[in-house]
C-alpha cells in the first residue's frame, strides 16, 4: 500500500525558500546543511512567533493540531541542531 497523499498546507509566502542562515566566517562549502521546510517554518512562526495555540495554528494552516505539533517538534529539533552543531540552516520547499 502506498501512503496517503500529503494534505495541502496553507503556508504564508513571506518566508521564501532558499534563505540560508549560517555561522559567520565559515564558508558554506565547509558546512553541513539542515533543511527546515516551509510548513515547519510556518508552524514555528504561528506558534512561537505569533503566540497562537497549536489548534489555532492548525486552523490557519488547514491541518490538524497533531500535524502542527509534529511540525513544531521537528522544526525546533532542526533549528537547535543547526545552532548547537554550527550547521547551515536552509529554508526549503517541502
Amino acid at each position: 500500500m502506498s501512503p496517503r497523499p500529503k494534505k495541502p498546507r496553507n503556508c504564508c509566502h513571506e518566508h521564501p525558500a532558499g534563505r540560508v542562515f549560517k555561522p559567520t566566517s565559515i564558508p558554506m562549502k565547509d558546512l553541513i546543511s539542515v533543511t527546515l521546510f516551509l510548513d515547519e517554518m510556518e508552524a514555528l512562526h504561528l506558534c512561537d512567533g505569533q503566540g497562537l495555540t497549536q489548534e489555532q495554528a492548525g486552523l490557519k494552516m488547514g491541518v490538524s493540531r497533531g500535524t502542527i505539533q509534529r511540525l513544531v517538534t521537528s522544526g525546533r529539533k532542526k533549528m537547535v541542531n543547526a545552532i548547537v552543531n554550527c550547521h547551515a540552516l536552509v529554508i526549503g520547499e517541502g
